[in-house]
C-alpha cells in the first residue's frame, strides 16, 4: 500500500477527520519522512495540516520541547499525530507529551513510538477502509463478551499462569477513536485493553515474543507478580535483564501492572517493533507502569512498559461467578 494511503486511511476511519480540520504531526528529525506521508495523508483529506519537527540526536529526552507545548496550548489543532522514535529509555518523555496533549480534553491524539515506513506500507497501518471496520467490529464483540467480566485468568504453555481483578474497570478498544472520553490512541492500532486492579495480579507472566521499547526477542522473559508488583524478573540475558530493571525501576510504581490486552490486527507483525506486535491478532500483553488515561486507572508512574505473549489461553468469572473461555491457546472462543 502506498504510505499516503495507509495514513490517510488512519487518520479517516481511526480519528474521523473531516475536511477543513486542522492537524498537527510532531515528527522526530530521523522520522521527518513519515511524518511528511502523514501530513499528505491529511491534505488528501482536506485538513489544514503543519508538520512540526523535533530534535533527537544521541541523549535521552526529557523535557517536552517548547515548540510542542505552544503548538498545543494555542488550541489550533483538532488533532495531533506524533512520531518518535522507540527507545524505553524515552517513555517517561513520550508520557509527558501525552499527558499535556489529553489534559485539554479536546483534542484527538495518534501516538506512533517506533513507527516504520513498512508498517504503513506492509504492516499493521496498511490497512484498507473494510479492515479498518472488520477490526472494529470484532473489537465491538470482545468487549461485549467482557462486559461483565469480574477476575480474569491467563495461562499459556511457554509457563504463565496469573489471575487479577477488573471489578470496577472498563474494556476500551483503541481500534476507533471514543468522542465520549477523547482517549488517545496509538497507531496502528488493534487492542482491546484494561486496566487491572493495580494490586490484584498474582503469578508469572512469560514473556515469549516482543517487550515494549526493545522489541522482539531471542530468549524467555519470566516475571513472577504479587499484590500486583513485579518482584523478580529471571531471564538468561543479562543485558535484556538490566535494560527491563532500569526502565521499571524509574519511580515507586513502575513495577506495578497498568495494563492487559488483547492483540486483534492482522496485518501486524512480530518481527516489527513493539508498537506493532503488541497488536498481532491472537496473543495478549500485560505492561507495567503508567495507566491513569485508562478507565478507572491509578498507575502514576512515568514509565510504561509492555510483555507480549504467545499461544494464550484466557478464562473470565463474571459476577455471578460463572466462569467463560474467550481465548484457547491463541484461538478466540
Amino acid at each position: 500500500m502506498e504510505p499516503r494511503v495507509a495514513a490517510r486511511n488512519a487518520i479517516k476511519y481511526v480519528f474521523d477527520a473531516v475536511p477543513d480540520e486542522r492537524i498537527t504531526v510532531i515528527a522526530d528529525e530521523s522520522r521527518r519522512y513519515i511524518g511528511e506521508e502523514f501530513a499528505i495523508g491529511a491534505l488528501e483529506l482536506g485538513l489544514v495540516t503543519r508538520l512540526l519537527t523535533l530534535k533527537d540526536g544521541e541523549e535521552v529526552r526529557r523535557d517536552v520541547p517548547a515548540s510542542v507545548v505552544e503548538a498545543v496550548a494555542r488550541g489550533t489543532s483538532d488533532l495531533f499525530i506524533t512520531i518518535f522514535r522507540e527507545s524505553e529509555k524515552e517513555t517517561p518523555f513520550r508520557v509527558s507529551i501525552i499527558n499535556l496533549i489529553s489534559r485539554y480534553r479536546r483534542y484527538r491524539l495518534g501516538h506512533c513510538p517506533g513507527i516504520t515506513m513498512d508498517m504503513l506500507t506492509e504492516g499493521a497501518l496498511a490497512m484498507t477502509e473494510d479492515e479498518h471496520k472488520s477490526m472494529y467490529s470484532s473489537a465491538l464483540s470482545l468487549m461485549s463478551k467482557l462486559s461483565n467480566v469480574r477476575r480474569m485468568r491467563v495461562t499459556s504453555e511457554n509457563g504463565t499462569d496469573v489471575e487479577f481483578s477488573v471489578e470496577g474497570r472498563d474494556f476500551f478498544t483503541d481500534t476507533k477513536f471514543d468522542w465520549s472520553r477523547f482517549k488517545w490512541c496509538n497507531l496502528p492500532t488493534g487492542e482491546v485493553i484494561v486496566a487491572p486492579v493495580e494490586t490484584s495480579l498474582d503469578g508469572k507472566i512469560v514473556c515469549d515474543l516482543a517487550i515494549g521499547g526493545i522489541g522482539p526477542m531471542n530468549v524467555p522473559f519470566e516475571i513472577k507478580v504479587r499484590g500486583g508488583r513485579a518482584e523478580e524478573f529471571r531471564c538468561d540475558d543479562r543485558s535484556l535483564l538490566k535494560r527491563v530493571e532500569s526502565a521499571l525501576g524509574v519511580d515507586a510504581m513502575g513495577r506495578y501492572v497498568g495494563e492487559f490486552a488483547f492483540g486483534l490486527n492482522k496485518r501486524a507483525r512480530i518481527s516489527a517493533g513493539f508498537l506493532e506486535a503488541e497488536k498481532v491478532a491472537d496473543t495478549v500483553h500485560f505492561a507495567f507502569g503508567h495507566n491513569t488515561d485508562f478507565p478507572g486507572g491509578k498507575n502514576t508512574s512515568a514509565t510504561h512498559m509492555d510483555f507480549l505473549i504467545s499461544k494464550p489461553t484466557v478464562e473470565c468469572i463474571d459476577s455471578s461467578g460463572r466462569k467463560e473461555m474467550v481465548m484457547s491457546e491463541g484461538r478466540r472462543m
